[in-house]
């Protein structure tokens, strides 16, 4: 009689997916866990507001453990939003359905030099208080994830106010002046990891940095301006829990992100482009995983539920 490993837990199974160790399978979660397609989540929607459910530890316990229930998956994202800091660092946020405002936006240095250092059980006391309650209901066999913007992008919203295309103004004051640029990204960073920390003290097992806006600058811009900040923030939580960076599909960062391939758990990226971007992205995934590409594929092809497309689909997949 041969002695059967115990099987993993949901949470052992994602930790060692992040720590790049064998697993049977490559877990699974999405990005927007919560969201508009769970009639459960229109029901608090259609009494509370965005930001009122953010802030709401109740209601942010009960969103973000819907998913859970109904889908089975591996991993509990908690619910909130990457602009939460920005409200905390001083800044009005608004977050309607049309998307997020920020009417005082950051355009001078002395706006720079406003801006706070903030204490993230103070200021953001709901999100840790959320977290401590998710993790407590989800137990011990599952993970729970929390999450911060990367400091470019958080800079993108505080500076142009809001989603815009190109981000044009952001781009103006970055390149008109440069110090000062660096300096809100700096500082942006220093408030992220604060923030992270605070998450992992809460008890989250993983944290991912949404490094969403990264493609709107060419290489160069990214290596000068962005990795520094990023590299701030990944050396700034050390290695007390898996940490990921997660961006959009076909972006022309992916050879620079490799440089923090040393710093950081798991590449998270979402495939939503044709088949032949997902393989130009494998490259660099390879490369920035130090996995050799038979490997990495057959991960994948072995661990992808056969419902999601690589041509017209958005997935979660961790390496």
């Amino acid at each position: 009689m041969t002695n059967q490993a115990p099987a993993l837990t949901r949470k052992e199974l994602f930790l060692r997916a992040a720590r790049c160790e064998p697993v049977p399978r490559l877990p699974v979660w999405m990005m927007r866990q919560a969201g508009r397609y769970l009639p459960e989540y229109r029901e608090i929607r259609a009494k509370h507001s965005f930001l009122e459910v953010c802030k709401n530890p109740d209601l942010a316990v009960e969103v973000s453990l819907q998913p859970f229930r109904r889908l089975g998956v591996d991993a509990i994202i908690i619910f909130s939003d990457i602009l939460i800091p920005a409200e905390a660092m001083g800044l009005p946020l608004e977050l309607a359905d049309a998307g997020p405002n920020l009417p005082q936006p950051v355009r001078s240095d002395s706006d720079v030099k406003k801006l706070q250092i903030f204490d993230p059980e103070m200021e953001t006391g709901f999100l840790m208080e959320a977290l401590r309650r998710t993790v407590k209901q989800a137990g011990p066999e599952v993970a729970v994830l929390g999450f911060a913007a990367s400091p470019w992008t958080l800079a993108c919203y505080m500076v142009e106010g809001r989603t815009k295309e190109g981000f044009a103004t952001v781009k103006s004051f970055l390149y008109r002046e440069p110090r000062v640029f660096r300096e809100l990204l700096h500082k942006i960073g220093q408030a992220t990891i604060l923030y992270l920390r605070a998450q992992i003290a809460a008890g989250v097992c993983a944290v991912q940095l949404f490094d969403t806006w990264c493609g709107e600058l060419d290489q160069r811009d990214y290596a000068e301006f962005v990795l520094p900040a990023v590299q701030q923030v990944i050396y700034g939580l050390g290695n007390s829990v898996p940490s990921s960076i997660t961006r959009r599909p076909r972006t022309t960062c992916c050879p620079q992100s490799c440089k923090l391939a040393p710093t950081y758990s798991a590449w998270t990226g979402a495939f939503r482009s044709p088949r032949r971007a997902s393989w130009r992205d494998l490259a660099w995934l390879c490369k920035a995983t130090l996995t050799p590409p038979c490997s990495l594929l057959r991960t994948i092809r072995s661990a992808t539920p056969h419902w999601i497309s690589p041509r017209n689909s958005e997935a979660a997949v961790t390496f």
